[in-house]
């Protein structure tokens, strides 16, 4: 069921060789600005099997001893109090944990900069809190005209104001929290001042999508559109590079319209441009590591429909506006996709009408479809969950693998107790309940020992689901939809 199609091995090789070779370009110094994300990328991951989420990281590992790590973040996002729905956690936050992961695997954070800075009680108390913990933080400041002034940006009206970062590696990680934090901005800074300096550094960026070397009209990277839809990235040919060398790369606008900007700083700075143009920025060689063009282009194609499930429940609970959904329908089109396509959706959706109530189905490893309905003492999660352990376990499906003697209290425990209206359990009690049965049960540990079964296993919901569910399927690796609507009862939790 899950073909691979990437070699990991082979880009961890590449990818820290591509690197090196741009340190060694730029005579001994480069400023490497890292989008997307270093840790759990489980976007490339889908889309390009074989991928694993924390390849960035290993990669990084095999250059440790020359790298460190910047950490960027702007003080507006604190100041607005910004999270990663991703993680459910606000930039500050991520920050700390950030930090404490990349020392956790022996990196070296050099320090944390803080973009667009000017006094304010939330950002202040952040650098106090950063700086007893042993941080320093190094302030950058808004510059008016900024990108399009050049004269002004490149001076000592503009990066000249910003503070120094010193750094003592020869590879300089710039990563952040997510977009618009200032991580390009920093590197180019920072450029400014070791130049003033007399120190040869040079700037290169690594964005794994969309990927240069496919077309543009491959699904990796129109599935890569799909996941920014509500950014408005659009995927585009390289002009620059199509002039400069007569071949075809993608990039996307963002890059393609700044280059302009970027060239005449990197010529005021450095002197010359480094670069043709914006594709050649870049270090990124996992177009270079696919083995199965036609796994990666199912496996996008696939995330394709999960990213419209997404964009149709968050229009619903208002999160985006409905020109993101439109925009991955027309994706859909050029790409001759429907939701028909997702397996597990009419399986779901038949049984929500045959029980007049919400219902659940999950894809196996075998390709084999449960489903599960809503009772009166589990939810349509919870029984589609068991299901699937017993399907994979080869337990019959009449067998009760958690008593209703063990249910019934813990209800009353939500209800009477936990101030929770639902009295049905969630997926993360049930299996919670499952691992106490399990002690004196052999059926019930059996059964409980197929939950590594379920990564990457397709799951699909008829309604959204409620935090705790989805929260649990997707510790679990599995791969989650939902239709865009609401639950006919409180879940109350």
């Amino acid at each position: 069921m899950h073909k691979i199609g990437f070699d990991n091995d082979k880009y961890l090789s590449l990818q820290s060789e591509k690197i090196q070779e741009r340190i060694d370009s730029f005579g001994g110094k480069l400023y490497l600005e890292f989008g997307g994300k270093l840790f759990d990328d489980y976007h490339a991951s889908r889309v390009l099997p074989g991928f694993e989420p924390d390849s960035k990281i290993k990669m990084l590992l095999q250059l440790k001893d020359i790298a460190e790590i910047l950490v960027v973040i702007s003080a507006n996002d604190i100041e607005n109090n910004k999270y990663r729905s991703d993680l459910g956690i606000t930039y500050d936050a991520d920050v700390l944990r950030l930090i404490d992961i990349f020392k956790d695997k022996g990196l070296y954070v050099g320090s944390v900069v803080m973009t667009m800075y000017h006094p304010q009680p939330a950002v202040d108390a952040f650098i106090k809190r950063l700086n007893l913990l042993g941080i320093k933080v190094y302030k950058h400041y808004a510059i008016a005209g900024y990108p399009s002034d050049v004269q002004k940006i490149v001076s000592e009206e503009g990066y000249g104001k910003n503070e120094y970062i010193p750094t003592s590696r020869r590879l300089v990680v710039v990563t952040a929290p997510g977009p618009g934090s200032g991580k390009m901005a920093t590197c180019l800074s920072q450029l400014y001042h070791e130049n003033i300096r007399g120190i040869k550094a040079g700037y290169a960026k690594f964005e794994t999508f969309p990927v240069w070397s496919l077309p543009l009209s491959h699904p990796v990277n129109v599935a890569y559109e799909a996941a920014t839809a509500d950014l408005n990235d659009v995927n585009m040919i390289d002009p620059f590079h199509l002039e400069a060398y007569g071949k075809l790369a993608v990039n996307y606008n963002r890059d393609v319209e700044i280059f302009p900007v970027l060239n005449a700083m990197f010529e005021k700075i450095l002197g010359a441009s480094p670069y043709k143009s914006p594709t050649d920025m870049g270090v990124n060689m996992a177009g270079f590591c696919i083995v199965d063009d036609d796994a990666c282009r199912n496996a996008s194609n696939a995330e394709i429909i999960r990213r419209y499930y997404a964009a149709l429940c968050d229009a619903r609970t208002g999160r985006i506006g409905k020109e993101v959904v439109s925009k991955i329908e027309l994706l859909m089109s050029k790409m001759g996709i429907s939701v028909e396509d997702r397996k597990v959706v009419m399986p779901a959706l038949e049984k929500a009408e045959k029980t007049e109530g919400p219902a659940v189905a999950i894809e196996l490893p075998d390709g084999m479809i449960v489903t599960g309905k809503t009772g009166t003492l589990i939810g349509a999660s919870a029984a589609c969950l068991l299901n699937a352990l017993k399907a994979l376990g080869g337990i019959e499906d009449k067998v009760e693998l958690i008593s209703p003697t063990v249910i019934e209290p813990l209800q009353k425990l939500k209800v009477n107790h936990m101030g929770s209206i639902n009295p049905r359990l969630h997926t993360d009690e049930v299996l919670m309940a499952l691992a106490i049965c399990a002690v004196t049960d052999e059926r019930a540990k059996l059964a409980l020992d197929q939950l590594e079964k379920l990564k990457n296993c397709e799951i699909h919901s008829t309604v959204i689901l409620s935090h705790v569910d989805e929260k649990t399927f997707k510790a679990l690796g599995m791969r989650v939809t939902c239709e865009p609507q609401k639950k006919p009862f409180v879940c109350g939790k």
